[in-house]
């Protein structure tokens, strides 16, 4: 896992300096320290800069060269499928190290076009290319990587993993996320390679077959365990860290390999430490407890949103605690952490999806939510693990994972009554590892519900960071709210004190633009937080003296007249 940086000249184009593009590359250097390197084409004079965090060969160093050479390429990202490619596609060719970002330079020199290499690659990506006078730039089928492009005033064509690199040099002409799923070339522009049946939901006709399920989860969480350095993984206690570490877990004993989990939260109390204590004592993993202050979370704001590079505030609330996590586990020398991200979009495990009106609508909701990944949870876990130097990989948003699940007839994936109680989220996810011979998971945390991750943590978390975001903002600074923010105007003093600490960073129109806010659908209220369902209030147990311990979303809310008052 790294950080990439790269310029393409269009003809006539003043060449971009080696040396500058090398040092706004640096301001990435957090995704990569353990190595630099950079090149120029003599050719075209176009440039690749990349910072290393070293993951696979130790040893090899970017940009990898290929055949000749003027061939280069610099990549971020993990090819799982790359032994295979270099004992099938590539044979014949002398590859000189066992990196697997190597393939990519020589799938070209074999291929010369970015759809067929794009293609062949089974992993997660963001990569560019010279190749004597073309140039490739290429992301991922679902955005697991980052990847920015812009525009400088002279012409030239700018990429790189973060947008804080382009901010300087683009901001004031075009800054724009890279799509995922495409490739650019100088001739060709933008090319769309990834497009599976499911993006039309009409094509999801299948029937359940747990046994896919089950078999596809296992295949894309252990072929994420390749790998050249300590490994980990991420356990919040809910269903889908957990499941993850369970299969981990079950492959690693195979190799005589223990495995560390880490949760973090607030103390010891808090829900998602208390959960996934219960898991980690069933697995029998090396398990670690993190523990954050809110006090902590509210001074690194200004931080963690330089390094998110958004002011959506979902994605703050929740990577606050991933931030702190990944920091302590990056200090214990482990570089790599498996993850749960994506399931609750697959399967429409989000609380609001109990609220979809028909099976059509929940259909085109998980497809719009995955191809959104990119500007959310994706984003939440590169960004927030990448700030500390650690590498988050995402066995749910495996292609072959995706194909399986996606093409299943939404029927099957809604919320589903267990023994008429109420509807429960990601149903068939659970029925499918519910083995009562060798159970892979406790069954109170296979049926456990949904949490969002900065809920989890401890719910004084987003409560008392919304009460000090709005304490930093006055009435008569919020009244000009889209004066100031005209593009995706904050609508509560949380979000406009977010926005301004974006703008410190990057004050650039362009690069507000390249933001996109998390809501949920068919509820009444626009908060992110689940415990802003009905469907989540409905299954809490009532406190004595609740109107003494209400939080600040549920004050809130109630002031709305989203919810009614508890006596």
């Amino acid at each position: 896992m790294c950080g990439i940086a790269a310029i393409c000249h269009d003809p006539g184009c003043a060449k971009y300096s080696l040396e500058k593009a090398s040092a706004l590359s640096l301001l990435q250097t957090h995704r990569g320290p353990d190595s630099r390197g950079s090149y120029q084409s003599p050719v075209t004079g176009d440039i690749l800069c990349h910072e290393r965090l070293a993951i696979m060969d130790l040893s090899a160093h970017q940009p990898l060269q290929g055949v000749r050479p003027e061939q280069q390429v610099v990549h971020n990202g993990e090819i799982y499928n790359h032994q295979i490619l270099r004992e099938t596609e590539l044979k014949g060719y002398e590859l000189k190290t066992t990196c697997d970002s190597e393939v990519i330079i020589f799938l070209y020199d074999k291929y010369r076009n970015g759809k067929d290499v794009c293609s062949r690659l089974d992993g997660v990506f963001a990569f560019a290319l010279v190749y004597g006078d073309e140039f490739l730039v290429a992301r991922d089928p679902i955005g697991v990587k980052p990847l920015y492009y812009g525009l400088d005033n002279e012409g030239r064509h700018f990429f790189s993993s973060e947008m804080k690199v382009l901010e300087q040099e683009c901001g004031e002409h075009e800054i724009k996320a890279f799509p995922p799923g495409f490739f650019w070339t100088q001739k060709g522009g933008f090319e769309r390679y990834y497009e599976p049946e499911w993006f039309n939901y009409k094509t999801a006709t299948h029937t359940k077959e747990l046994e896919e399920i089950h078999d596809a989860l296992i295949e894309a969480t252990e072929k994420r365990l390749m790998s050249d350095v300590p490994l980990g993984v991420l356990l919040s206690g809910g269903l889908d860290s957990s499941l993850v570490s369970s299969i981990a877990v079950r492959k690693m004993h195979q190799i005589g390999c223990q495995l560390h989990s880490f949760s973090i939260g607030l103390d010891e109390h808090a829900p998602d430490l208390i959960a996934a204590r219960q898991v980690a004592d069933f697995l029998g993993t090396i398990h670690h407890e993190v523990h954050f202050t809110v006090e902590d979370g509210i001074a690194n704001l200004k931080n963690l949103i330089w390094h998110l590079e958004t002011y959506d505030v979902t994605s703050i609330r929740a990577s606050t605690p991933m931030f702190f996590l990944s920091k302590r586990i990056s200090e214990m020398g482990i570089k790599v952490v498996l993850s749960g991200e994506g399931a609750d979009e697959i399967f429409g495990g989000y609380l609001y999806f109990h609220n979809a009106p028909s099976d059509e609508e929940f259909q085109k909701e998980t497809i719009r939510r995955v191809q959104l990944l990119s500007t959310a949870d994706c984003l939440r876990a590169d960004k927030s693990c990448m700030a500390n130097a650690l590498e988050a990989r995402v066995p749910f948003l495996d292609k072959h994972f995706l194909d399986t699940v996606m093409s299943i007839h939404p029927k099957f994936k809604r919320p589903t009554p267990k023994n008429g109680s109420r509807p429960i989220e990601k149903y068939i996810l659970r029925q499918a590892f519910d083995h009562d011979e060798k159970p892979y998971l406790p069954r109170e945390i296979l049926w456990r519900q949904k949490e969002q991750f900065s809920d989890g943590v401890g719910y004084n978390w987003i409560d008392q960071l919304m009460n000090h975001c709005a304490a930093q903002v006055t009435d008569s600074e919020y009244a000009r709210a889209a004066e100031l923010f005209p593009h995706n105007t904050p609508h509560n003093k949380e979000a406009f004190y977010m926005r301004k600490i974006f703008h410190e960073h990057f004050p650039s129109e362009s690069a507000a633009q390249t933001v996109l806010k998390w809501t949920p659908k068919w509820q009444d209220n626009a908060d992110p937080s689940g415990r802003a369902s009905q469907v989540h209030l409905k299954t809490m147990e009532k406190p004595k003296h609740a109107d003494e311990h209400l939080c600040a979303v549920d004050q809130q809310l109630i002031a709305d007249k989203h919810l009614p008052e508890i006596a």
